[in-house]
């Protein structure tokens, strides 16, 4: 009997994962095609590496679920295979006491997503913990971690390698069509057939889902995060992570700080609208019409725009960054503080303007899309894998 043959659209984690637990678990011959010339190019490389213990997430959720489970499998993977994995541990700090009521709400999700060992602390407890961060209390979750994402979606590729299937680097998928049951596309000028197909193309979610006649109800609209690094000896001040009370308004975490596994330490991101699907710079004006095009985007700006220009001044002046971090480390400086990396995060928006909050996937005969894989995707990949397998129709002949 021929053996299935499933196509992967995207090498970032999602999708490696994916491609990985179909080709396990339904022997199946697998290819991921990915039009960068590398694995982890766009979401899955430019974030701050670090794996979420299931704080914020609404008890209950497929985030929540998902995270939880996808800690748990994370951790053992990287394990297995000696990929760097430190649990240094994360303060969620309230600043004032208004924030209190936030904070104690924190706690009791974290606690009902069985996030294990929280302490809440008071302002002499929190010090212990991070000495150089002022607080009137925290929450302290010691076994959230971080973890090389980019060496991880590496060692995902080379599993699916081994497992027979194939990575296609620079293959940037140019059509799709349904004939008979089964799905065929051009890529790199390559014609492609499969039994089935499952779309992870994060910030080309659109384009994806547009060549294959599904445009849906939701878009992508692209949020760049830029991010500061503290300079040589002010590492220092930073043991683990430090992090704000969540808006519960918004999806987005505010300023923070966080150690990288290689010992640096971040000061970020912002949230700022980005012009480009990909635009790492603010230069970076090319989908401006598309963007635009979605009413949701127009009725997302009228809700948020407050919000919206704060986090455009923060972009444009270091100083506001300065004085978000300091709000948690008084002792940094604006000379502590340089540019550091960005990325770009695929929000997806519903027509109504409202941010998609957990993950979204559709089923549509062969062909399965990925709508939307926010954050925890990265920590949750292995877990989000072995859910969308459980979904992708089985074969029939």
């Amino acid at each position: 009997m021929t053996r299935e043959r499933i196509g992967v659209v995207g090498a970032g984690l999602v999708g490696l994962a994916v491609a990985r637990e179909l080709a396990r678990t339904r022997d199946a011959e697998v290819t991921v095609l990915e039009k960068e010339n590398r694995v982890a190019a766009h979401q899955s490389g430019h974030n701050s590496g670090v794996v979420h213990a299931g704080l914020y997430y609404p008890p209950g959720s497929l985030k929540a679920t998902l995270c939880r489970e996808g800690v748990a499998m994370l951790r053992e993977y990287c394990r297995a295979h000696g990929l760097p994995y430190e649990e240094v541990g994360k303060l969620v700090v309230a600043s004032t006491r208004s924030e209190l009521a936030g904070l104690r709400r924190l706690a009791e999700r974290a606690r009902a997503n069985g996030v294990p060992e929280l302490a809440e602390l008071d302002a002499l407890g929190l010090r212990e913990i991070e000495p150089n961060a002022v607080g009137v209390a925290a929450v302290h979750s010691p076994r959230t971690a971080v973890c090389d994402f980019p060496a991880v979606a590496r060692r995902l590729a080379q599993d699916v390698a081994e497992l027979g299937g194939s990575v296609r680097l620079a293959h940037p998928v140019r059509a799709v069509r349904e004939r008979a049951g089964r799905v065929e596309l051009i890529a790199a000028r390559r014609r492609f057939a499969f039994d089935r197909l499952v779309v992870c193309a994060g910030l080309s979610s659109d384009a994806l889902a547009a060549m294959t006649g599904r445009p849906g109800e939701v878009r992508i609209v692209p949020f760049r995060g830029e991010y500061y690094a503290l300079r040589g000896g002010s590492r220092d001040l930073v043991k683990g992570m430090i992090y704000p009370v969540p808006d519960p308004r918004y999806p987005f975490l505010g300023v923070h700080l966080t150690r990288h596994i290689d010992g640096e330490v971040l000061v970020g991101p912002n949230a700022v609208l980005a012009l480009a699907y990909e635009g790492y710079r603010r230069r970076d004006v090319r989908n401006v019409l598309d963007i635009a095009r979605w009413p949701g985007a127009w009725r997302m700006a009228r809700r948020h725009w407050r919000t919206g220009l704060k986090e455009v001044y923060g972009s444009l002046a270091k100083g506001a960054f300065v004085r978000a971090a300091q709000r948690y480390v008084p002792a940094l400086t604006a000379a502590d503080l340089e540019r550091s990396h960005g990325g770009v995060r695929a929000q997806a928006v519903a027509r109504d303007g409202s941010l998609v909050d957990d993950f979204a996937l559709d089923v549509h005969g062969p062909i399965v899309l990925v709508r939307n894989a926010p954050s925890p995707g990265a920590t949750s990949s292995l877990a989000i894998a072995r859910h969308i397998a459980g979904i992708v129709p089985a074969l029939t002949r």
